[in-house]
């Protein structure tokens, strides 16, 4: 796929960014219907919200007269009641809802409210586990306990390895440091694919059991998790370019991705799911897969880093082909919309999370987040 393919693509993704944009009176974009890209929307965002805070700053790159920054500030402000909640998923919606706003634009309340939920993060830090767990507001609370933890709960170190460069702050750097080797320690196996989740005992921190609640079976392979696993070890590669530890997994979960694939690039939804190929994709996990790929080849430099930046190429390339509307003629769906999202194929998800089938807007952000780079809008460093 060509340069001006992809610009092509981020153009349709502008349209359907502007429509939810205008759509967004009352709340933040969660997830849209296949059929016909109705949304459903949270009041704060929930956990995705950040993501479709991200893409306006992005669009700012792209379009600042079309998306002026007062559109992410304002959707921003939406967010800000979970910066202080008891949950470790608020790193990623203020890492790219708010940091981001910060690194990009020099935003100061955007940036405040990024240093206010790193703050929160690193309060939440537990000695005894050698972490932070998933916490007491967290979305899956009502099914976990206080020792709970999950590879998901990495998306907390990207907020605060930016904290601690802001504010020179050590204990924000140590408490990065710590929770992503002991959840990296516990979830990553010996072959580099990635069990979800983990129950710890609350006084010593001794693992008492792992599974994998969204996936397929309590041993297996939900594409989301090795997703998680990949980026944000890609982006402590990226930010912190002398720990070889977090380049070493990272690299080991990326290949582990791009050896188990399928032939089309499009992960479905778990890697174990006896049902493949008469199952769920998902295109949010693979997106997922495709910005974390572009942090790593950009940490590894442009030889070592080659291999990465043609796998996400290819990615992106196949979901614009196969996913992005219109998909081919005759579609009367709104242009941009990344289709065949998968939020979890488990019978006990929350309500609002049962859509097997789905644009899901964290992976219609990493999507145009790796169009913008691809573009040459900004380079995957910057973000």
């Amino acid at each position: 796929m060509s340069r001006s393919d992809f610009l092509s693509a981020r153009e349709r993704m502008l349209r359907r960014i502007a429509q939810t944009r205008d759509a967004s009176t009352a709340g933040l974009p969660h997830w849209a219907r296949t059929e016909d890209g109705k949304w459903t929307f949270t009041s704060d965002g929930d956990w995705t919200g950040g993501a479709f805070v991200g893409q306006l700053w992005l669009a700012h790159l792209a379009d600042p007269l079309g998306f002026p920054i007062s559109d992410a500030d304002a959707a921003l402000a939406r967010m800000l009641p979970r910066a202080e909640r008891r949950t470790a998923f608020k790193g990623f919606g203020f890492y790219h809802g708010a940091a981001l706003g910060s690194i990009l634009f020099g935003d100061e309340r955007a940036r405040d409210a990024a240093l206010t939920a790193a703050r929160s993060l690193a309060q939440m830090f537990d000695s005894k586990l050698g972490l932070i767990p998933l916490g007491q507001d967290a979305e899956e609370a009502s099914a976990v306990g206080i020792a709970e933890s999950s590879i998901d709960s990495l998306q907390a170190t990207g907020l605060l390895y930016w904290a601690a460069d802001q504010l020179g702050d050590s204990h924000l750097e140590e408490v990065a440091n710590a929770h992503m080797r002991r959840v990296l320690e516990i979830h990553v196996r010996s072959d580099n694919s990635v069990i979800q989740s983990s129950t710890l005992d609350p006084q010593t921190g001794k693992v008492l059991r792992t599974h994998t609640h969204k996936g397929y079976s309590d041993d297996s392979t939900w594409g989301r998790a090795q997703g998680w696993a990949m980026l944000y070890t890609a982006h402590a590669a990226m930010v912190r370019p002398k720990e070889s530890l977090w380049r070493e997994y990272a690299v080991r979960v990326l290949n582990w991705w791009i050896d188990h694939a399928p032939a089309d690039l499009v992960a479905y939804w778990d890697f174990d799911d006896p049902a493949i190929p008469m199952t769920s994709r998902d295109t949010a996990a693979t997106a997922i897969a495709a910005a974390a790929s572009l942090r790593l080849a950009s940490a590894l430099g442009p030889v070592d880093g080659a291999k990465y930046r043609d796998f996400a190429e290819r990615t992106v390339a196949q979901l614009v082909c196969g996913y992005l509307t219109p998909i081919g003629p005759g579609d009367q769906r709104p242009l941009g919309m990344l289709t065949g999202g998968c939020f979890t194929r488990k019978a006990h998800a929350r309500d609002i999370d049962a859509a097997p089938d789905a644009e899901l807007i964290f992976g219609s952000y990493f999507l145009f987040e790796s169009l913008v780079i691809l573009t040459g809008l900004v380079s995957a460093g910057r973000i």
